[in-house]
């Protein structure tokens, strides 16, 4: 799934690229190369993010990416930046059955229409969803509507366009080529499919992905994309609240809530269970509207590493919940130190890996 609010080269392949998952605590990147029978993982990292008030400038990004750069050491300068659910939308729209670029012309003239709302200055890409072998096609003639009305299921995504400027001239400023830039939101979609392709194709499953400030959820009902929701609570509301309640600092509540949540269980508890009930309450949601059961919740992000998270959420949302590895199916060309530690950064680089899967 590719929704890039920029694509310079097309779909020219690429042999190498880097991704950058530019996240509200720390930055996660990776390079990847493509391999004869499939893609191989070359060097990841995970950096503080920069530290600003309201708007992260151009400079700042600029000297950030450089570092991440340097850290890196790919051969390829080309780019793939995910940006966060704050700086790009993404929802379902019903389209005429035009083309792509038609669509981002529609969109940017008229996106109320189709949006809800006006979005001056924003660049828009479109991705029409696959239609599934067991969907019943819409008989338009049946409908009383001219075949040339006939819509069709499509996932919009927007950005202001001087967000992404911002982000081309930082990649410049960097050394690199910003060669695409995605919503963030669809990388643990893309990293979901190529690593559990049969559970993808197959099942209905909820991807809930928990970063720092937000927690998404993706409904896949057998590969399609039917809900997306973005809740404002993540690691940073729970290890907040169990530093004040534990009296403690930042820093030790986050070792604590990792490392040994075991000994502050029900005050962890406490904190997990608005989240696990906007979680449940999306999942209800779907299973009414759908009448269809998910089967099994995936989770990445930081606070997957916990096992004890896991169990917690799994208890709230009364669904199996797993923490999956997006790394899985890439072969491994890490050095020694980070191929030791992969496991325990896996499930925060599916971000990355998606986006970058989104461009090659």
């Amino acid at each position: 799934m590719a929704l890039p609010f920029l694509d310079r080269a097309g779909r020219r392949k690429r042999d190498q690229l880097l991704a950058f998952d530019l996240g509200a605590r720390t930055t996660k990147a990776v390079v990847l190369s493509r391999q004869n029978d499939g893609f191989a993982l070359q060097r990841y990292a995970v950096m503080d993010a920069p530290i600003y008030e309201k708007t992260l400038s151009v400079d700042l990004l600029t000297e950030h990416l450089r570092t991440l750069g340097q850290q890196l050491d790919a051969r390829t300068r080309t780019a793939v930046f995910a940006v966060g659910v704050n700086d790009a939308l993404v929802r379902h729209a019903e389209m005429p059955r035009i083309p792509l670029e038609d669509m981002r012309q529609i969109l940017k003239v008229n996106s109320k229409n189709y949006l809800q709302q006006e979005l001056p200055n924003h660049v828009f890409d479109c991705y029409v969803m696959p239609v599934r072998p067991s969907a019943k096609p819409v008989d338009a003639a049946k409908a009383g509507a001219p075949a040339t009305a006939a819509k069709q299921k499509v996932l919009v995504a927007g950005a202001k366009r001087q967000l992404v400027d911002d982000f081309v001239s930082a990649a410049r400023g960097a050394g690199l080529v910003a060669d695409h830039i995605v919503p963030g939101l669809i990388g643990p979609i893309n990293a979901f499919e190529a690593a559990l392709p049969d559970v993808f194709a197959r099942e209905v499953v909820a991807l809930v992905d928990l970063g720092f400030r937000h927690t998404t959820i993706n409904i896949l009902a057998e590969g399609e994309l039917v809900l997306s929701r973005t809740v404002a609570i993540g690691g940073d509301r729970i290890t907040a609240g169990l530093a004040e309640a534990m009296n403690i600092t930042y820093a030790e509540a986050e070792g604590i809530k990792l490392g040994m949540p075991g000994e502050v269980q029900p005050t962890l508890e406490t904190l997990l269970l608005p989240l696990g009930r906007e979680l449940r309450a999306s999942i209800d949601f779907f299973e009414h509207q759908q009448e269809r059961p998910v089967s099994a919740v995936y989770l990445s992000g930081g606070a997957a590493r916990s096992e004890f998270i896991v169990q917690v959420l799994q208890n709230e949302l009364m669904v199996e919940c797993r923490t999956w590895n997006p790394t899985a199916f890439l072969r491994s060309e890490l050095p020694p130190v980070q191929a030791a530690e992969l496991e325990q950064i896996a499930p925060q680089l599916a971000v990355a890996i998606g986006a970058a899967l989104a461009a090659f």
